[in-house]
């Protein structure tokens, strides 16, 4: 399987966008058919050949189509179909970008998967998908300054209001702060941040905090491969009050409990696979 993920060239574009990636399946690849994706509150858009099927599938629904589209911020986890061989590249925004860049849907969506037409997003008659997933192949560098040029027609149109630098300084605190401090430390009222997050991302503190909180308690598993898992160390470390907690907030968002996902390992590190950024 080929695959790589690079942060933006152009540092404005990097104030919207959190990175490129592609993966690339041929049938000769072994990797699992149907492995799972873990909360993400962000958004990415998934650039994919017309005819390629997709499917995704929570607990509630299943999301199908062909082509490109969007992934919205995804509060379960969503199982994917990547039984065939199959090639997209993802352009991961960073949370709330969206809002700023102006583009649709102008209310942010929460566990959704939408089909969308590349031309329309873009209106550059020059530049068709085929031609991003072809130097995704052969010239990774020149495929990342196009996909930067891409972006860059959406920034200039762009606007950073009250409401979204606001949500820019609380993200960081959600990572150490109690989601009922965050007002006071932003001199606002915790009614104000609450809005305007939720305005912005589509997501309360809460939800988006706790996200964040999985894909850490994850990535400490996945660290730890077979070895064996004390899990009061892990109830230290995160912050939860007592195993039962722990295990019941891992079995929500994920159906199932913490052994049960030891046994297979098959939740995703990063929104489409476990690789490294380079930049």
């Amino acid at each position: 399987m080929r695959t790589w993920k690079f942060q933006p060239i152009d540092q404005t574009v990097a104030k919207f966008i959190n990175c490129y990636w592609c993966i690339e399946k041929e049938s000769s690849d072994i990797t699992l058919d149907n492995p799972i994706l873990n909360p993400d509150p962000s958004a990415t858009l998934i650039i994919a050949p017309d005819e390629q099927h997709y499917c995704y599938q929570n607990s509630h629904q299943i999301f199908s189509g062909v082509g490109c589209h969007w992934l919205f911020p995804n509060s379960q986890s969503l199982q994917l179909d990547h039984s065939k061989p199959f090639h997209i590249i993802g352009i991961k925004f960073h949370v709330g970008a969206l809002y700023s860049l102006h583009k649709k849907p102008a209310t942010p969506k929460l566990d959704l998967v939408e089909e969308v037409n590349f031309m329309s997003l873009f209106n550059n008659d020059n530049i068709v998908q085929s031609n991003i997933l072809d130097l995704s192949k052969n010239n990774e560098q020149l495929c990342i300054e196009l996909m930067d040029e891409l972006i860059l027609s959406w920034v200039k149109n762009s606007k950073l209001d009250k409401q979204s630098e606001l949500v820019r300084k609380a993200i960081p605190l959600l990572s150490t702060t109690p989601v009922s401090n965050i007002g006071s430390q932003l001199n606002c009222s915790q009614r104000t941040i609450e809005r305007n997050f939720s305005r912005v991302t589509g997501l309360t503190l809460k939800q988006c905090q706790s996200m964040n909180r999985f894909e850490e308690v994850l990535s400490r598993l996945y660290q730890l491969e077979n070895q064996p898992v004390n899990w009061l160390d892990i109830v230290d470390e995160f912050g939860f009050s007592d195993q039962p907690h722990l295990i019941n907030y891992i079995k929500n968002i994920i159906g199932k409990t913490p052994n049960e996902y030891l046994k297979k390992r098959d939740i995703t590190i990063d929104i489409y696979g476990d690789f490294e950024s380079k930049t």
